[in-house]
Parts: C-alpha cells; structure tokens; sequence
C-alpha cells in the first residue's frame, strides 16, 4: 500500500482521497481541542497560511483516546478550532490512532516511521511529514512546536 492509497473523511463525512495530494507536501497531526498542546493549532496555522501556495497541505486528525481531551462530535469540531484556534486547514472525522480500530493513514505511517514507542502513538499532537512524492519524511514528538518543523518542510517542498 502507498501513501496516496489512502482514503479519509471530513467532519461531515465526505470522502477525501489521498490521492488528490498528490505532488504536495502533507503534515499530519493527531489533534484535541482539549488538550494542553491545543495551542499547537495556532502554530500548525502559521505553517499552513505560510506555505499552502508552495504545495503544503496540513491534515488535522481528531483523536479521543488520550484522556478524553476531544470532546467536540464531528459537527462541533471545525468551528471549535476555527473560533478559539484561527485554524482553517482541514480536519478529517474522529479517529482512533492506537488499538484495533487504528485508521489506516495511522497504521500506515507509524509502520512507515515508528517511534519511540514502536508502532504506537504517544500523544495528541504527534506530527507526520509526507514528501510531494508521497514517501513519509519524519515523524515528530507532540511536544515539538509547529515553527520547528518549518526547515524540514523547506527541504522538501518547491521553492
């Protein structure tokens, strides 16, 4: 299986094809809204309105399995973000990142890049970087801030 392979929803649960990305550099996070690193949002924001037109796409991946901290249904979640994160990049449905019900993008990428932990994923805000080709580039820590990635999107992206 590829990268672009992959298939997601929106919060509305309109089919997103990862195949459309194609030629463009995606940063994947698993997201909460409650959670203390929520303010990555903003960060992850930055990055997006930054370099959305040199071909880079953030993908935001609501997740409710550490300590509950994405309260928010599908409804609710984009305009959360929206009003208390200024984010406008897209975010998929809620999903789960660990256990038997681990959505395919998740199971694909820490097979692709495994972490600390292996093939688990720690925390919210644990962040992919995929190369316009498609290939997973680097995996990050939910404690890395958003503007600490941005030489590694720079190397991988068109000038």
């Amino acid at each position: 299986m590829t990268f672009y392979e992959l298939e997601a929803r929106t919060p509305k649960g309109v089919e997103l094809a990862i195949a459309d990305l194609k030629g463009k550099a995606v940063l994947i996070v698993n997201t909460a809204t409650k959670c203390g690193l929520a303010p990555q949002f903003r960060g992850l924001e930055v990055l997006y309105q930054k370099y959305k037109d040199r071909g880079l796409i953030v993908l935001g991946f609501p997740c409710n399995q550490f300590n509950k901290q994405e309260p928010e249904t599908n409804d609710s979640m984009e305009q959360s973000c929206e009003v208390n994160f200024g984010v406008t990049f897209q975010l998929t449905e809620k999903i789960s990142v660990n256990g038997k019900e681990t959505h395919p993008v998740f199971r694909y990428l820490k097979d692709q890049l495994p972490g600390r932990l292996g093939k688990k994923i720690k925390w919210n805000f644990t962040k992919f970087l995929i190369t316009p080709e498609g290939l997973p580039f680097k995996r990050y820590s939910p404690t890395t801030k958003p503007e600490l990635m941005e030489k590694d999107i720079l190397v991988i992206i068109p000038s």
